[in-house]
């Protein structure tokens, strides 16, 4: 069975052009053309309504608004932007609309200083007010950024279809998606408990597996060229050699199995028991393994953290780049705007500064004895600007919060066991007493760039998430 990879999806963009057509068609012709230049600047493949279907390929009445919800169904494509030329008809934008199923960006035009005749006037900084007003009306959700009027072909209206665009991933990546959870919960780690009725109603399907199961499978593995390849790619990601071959094969057999299981539930992401029952019983830490399966857009998370797997996953899709979920461990020095963010090293060799080494999970080794927990991934997180999130399921509901970061280039003493990262934060300690007072857990997802203002935007206005905010 060949294994999934990470390929990235160009997004198919819808745009309406809603025009009042007591305004000139020629503000409708050069939005068309400038409007195609942005989102091919953008990355995307834009969808428009034929000149022959509607006059200039606009939509200004309820009949024309028909032909362009038959050119959704007809195209699916993952977000519409309603684009003004003019000041537009908030009626008919909103027929057109309010069965699109997908995430919706309002645009308007500005006017330009002494261009504000009869043939050149657009009134849309009034008119995106209207179609606002109109589309909460229907009840239709919908995106605005700021400023309120933007010109297409700004590089600031590029960089808004991008953020538009991410949105769009998380809002249709979560709204159906499945995550696989691989054993029981440890009995000590209550924190990671979670309601499975709370996250089916906001579309997410919890698949469980037993973890007798998994190591059933993995013990009876014996595709050689199979574990053979699989090894290959672990030496190619970290530093094995101070790992035994039979640590390695463990560790090969455990990602085949999972990958497996993967591929037969149609999963989008995992959550895994990870102590200690697969050490003691199996012999290895699945630390490594979940790394490499971040590393092609699968989020494991450990300790079968179901809502963090879910959060790994809305990041995952935001940057269209892989995640990976940390604990909030060590203050850092004196600093109060510093804490060290730590996992025993399931982190995806694309996100470490450097290749990590492999190595034996110290503190198991102690309570289950030395060799049987190869697996953690030691090394530091590269420096960078990233996007952090958790949430757990209360009262039926789900509930997040988010923020930003940056890791520096720093480093712990050389006995620190683990991945991690210097992280700094503004007002890190209010921040802190926040997570902890509102019950979140010691657990946060993470991916480099800046994607809080995305996830904040899709998860509150179109996935019905409860945002508790950070200071």
């Amino acid at each position: 069975m060949k294994e999934k990879s990470f390929k990235k999806h160009t997004l198919r963009i819808a745009v309406l052009f809603s025009s009042r057509g007591v305004f000139p068609g020629e503000l409708v012709n050069s939005a068309i053309q400038e409007m195609a230049q942005a989102l091919c600047k953008a990355g995307f493949d834009p969808v428009f309504l034929d000149e022959q279907e509607t006059p200039y390929g606009a939509v200004s009445n309820a009949s024309e608004a028909k032909h362009f919800a038959q050119l959704l169904e007809r195209n699916h494509p993952d977000g519409v932007v309603v684009c003004l030329p003019n000041f537009g008809d908030e009626s008919s934008a909103a027929l057109a609309c309010r069965d699109a199923g997908v995430p919706i960006l309002i645009h308007a035009y500005p006017d330009v200083a002494g261009q504000m005749d009869p043939l050149h006037r657009r009134d849309a900084f009034c008119g995106k007010i209207s179609i606002q007003n109109v589309f909460r009306q229907y009840g239709i959700p919908y995106t605005v950024f700021p400023p309120h009027v933007i010109h297409p072909n700004t590089d600031e209206f590029v960089s808004q279809l991008k953020d538009f665009g991410a949105l769009c991933r998380v809002v249709n990546g979560l709204k159906r998606c499945t995550v696989g959870a691989v054993g029981a919960r440890t009995t000590p780690f209550k924190t990671v408990r979670y309601d499975e009725i709370a996250l089916q109603k906001a579309g997410i399907t919890v698949e469980t597996i037993d973890l007798s199961t998994v190591l059933s499978r993995a013990n009876k593995m014996n595709d050689h060229t199979r574990i053979k390849q699989q090894i290959g790619l672990m030496k190619q990601a970290f530093d094995c050699s101070s790992v035994p071959e039979s640590g390695l094969e463990s560790l090969a057999k455990l990602r085949i199995v999972l990958n497996e299981i993967r591929d037969e539930l149609d999963l989008d992401m995992m959550a895994i028991r990870c102590w200690e029952e697969l050490e003691v019983e199996y012999g290895c830490a699945p630390c490594a393994v979940a790394g490499l399966f971040g590393d092609i857009g699968f989020p494991v998370a450990c300790e079968v953290d179901v809502c963090n797997a879910v959060m790994m996953y809305a990041l995952r899709l935001a940057a269209d780049a892989p995640s990976t979920v940390l604990d909030w461990n060590n203050n850092h020095g004196q600093d109060p705007d510093s804490c060290v963010l730590f996992h025993c090293g399931p982190i995806p060799p694309s996100l470490m500064n450097g290749k990590g080494k492999m190595v034996e999970h110290s503190i198991l080794a102690n309570s289950c004895g030395p060799g049987c927990s190869w697996g953690p991934v030691e090394g530091t997180l590269k420096p960078g600007i990233f996007s952090f999130a958790s949430c757990k399921t209360e009262d039926g509901k789900v509930y997040m919060y988010l923020g930003e970061g940056e890791f520096a280039e720093e480093k712990m003493e050389s006995a620190y066991f683990g991945a991690y990262g210097v992280a700094h934060f503004e007002n890190l300690q209010e921040k802190l007493i926040s997570i902890g007072r509102n019950g979140f857990k010691h657990h946060v997802a993470i991916t480099y760039g800046k994607f809080a203002h995305v996830l904040k935007e899709a998860c509150e206005t179109y996935l019905g998430y409860e945002i508790v905010p950070l200071p």
